[in-house]
């Protein structure tokens, strides 16, 4: 089997987000999504080619809203977290010995209390991974002051659980604010601060009891909206753009099929950022497009009006994300690049008058 993997961040709550995926068969999970970086994770499984089958959720986040009923709402997935929560939208209830599938491969869950007695840890089937949420992090443990937090339950789990697993078994925790990506399960046995080099029990409950953290800044919103699975307090799905469907790909360029822009005539002002000589070359030019080449955007942008929709195009939608990036930063919100660009266009069953 064929694993495809990505650790994604997110700046604000320090969180990292995970994509497991089987090669073959195309179905996916996703770890710990975050609220605000939807559209990014949605366009990765997009480009990747890849199916959501379920979000899993490590534990009820005290610092960031999950992304997991957006994630539901856009394709279908179920959604998972500990049983022991009773949140509202959850389609798979967690709980130790749970096995979540995808494709060929699995997670097995595994009951890591201690930061709240909902934790969860997902052991990769072959044991190879191992994703401990906010219980054992990278030289370091969660926090365990609030939430039915739990020292020596911790102690616990990290000691008689997760160091049990094979010392090459790769750490990817829920957080970590120094930038480092991932540990093993043998550097922390061996180096993590608080309970590694032969910590004992006493050793780790008095190092997490004198911490003295100040509550996450977003609990009193994150705690109530988690508890939702994410689902906001009206039950209405964001649109990304209220004036067609814009889609935002993986490095944040707003863009928009040319299916839709074809059926759609007139919706938009339509923006040709090549030059003459380019427009009227293969592979040729929409006829009511605004020329405009990408080099004298800057200078003349007023020329390109804030009152409608602006689509921008180019040949292949490479330039037109470019000339998209700069008019947002001018103020333009209603603008998107024409996705693939002429070449796409082009591309459309039926047309014959390009």
């Amino acid at each position: 089997m064929t694993t495809v993997f990505r650790q994604l961040y997110d700046n604000v709550s320090s969180t990292y987000t995970y994509l497991l995926a089987d090669g073959l068969t195309r179905e996916a999970l996703i770890i710990d999504p975050v609220y605000e970086l939807h559209a990014r994770d949605l366009a990765l499984l997009r480009e990747l080619g890849l199916r959501l089958t379920a979000t899993l959720d490590t534990h009820c986040h005290a610092d960031h809203v999950t992304g997991a009923w957006l994630m539901r709402q856009a394709t279908g997935c179920r959604i998972g977290l500990s049983r022991s929560y009773g949140a509202r939208n959850v389609d798979l209830p967690l709980e130790e010995g749970s096995r979540v599938t995808y494709g060929k491969g699995w997670l097995d869950v595994w009951s890591t209390p201690g930061h709240t007695d909902g934790c969860l840890s997902f052991v990769l089937h072959d044991r190879s991974m191992v994703f401990t949420g906010d219980c054992l992090m990278i030289r370091g443990a969660g926090r365990t002051d609030f939430q039915q937090g739990d020292a020596r339950k911790m102690y616990r789990s990290i000691h008689d659980r997760l160091f049990a697993l094979p010392e090459a078994c790769a750490v990817y925790p829920a957080h970590d604010y120094d930038g480092r990506c991932s540990s093993t399960i043998g550097e922390e046995k061996l180096h993590n601060t608080r309970i590694g080099g032969g910590a004992s029990e006493r050793d780790f409950v008095g190092y997490m009891k004198n911490l003295n953290l100040p509550h996450p800044k977003k609990i009193a919103i994150a705690l109530p909206a988690n508890m939702r699975c994410g689902e906001p307090e009206t039950g209405i799905y964001p649109s990304y753009a209220a004036w067609g469907p814009v889609e935002q790909s993986y490095d944040g360029i707003p863009q928009i099929a040319p299916e839709w822009v074809a059926a759609h005539a007139g919706r938009a002002l339509i923006v040709d950022v090549r030059d003459a000589e380019e427009r009227r070359g293969d592979p040729g030019s929409i006829p009511e497009a605004l020329g405009l080449p990408l080099d004298e955007l800057t200078k003349r942008m007023a020329e390109v009006p804030k009152d409608r929709p602006v689509i921008m195009v180019c040949r292949s939608g490479r330039r037109s994300a470019q000339a998209t990036v700069l008019l947002r930063k001018s103020g333009y919100t209603d603008v998107a690049s024409l996705k693939g660009g002429m070449l796409a266009w082009n591309n459309i069953a039926g047309r014959a008058d390009n």
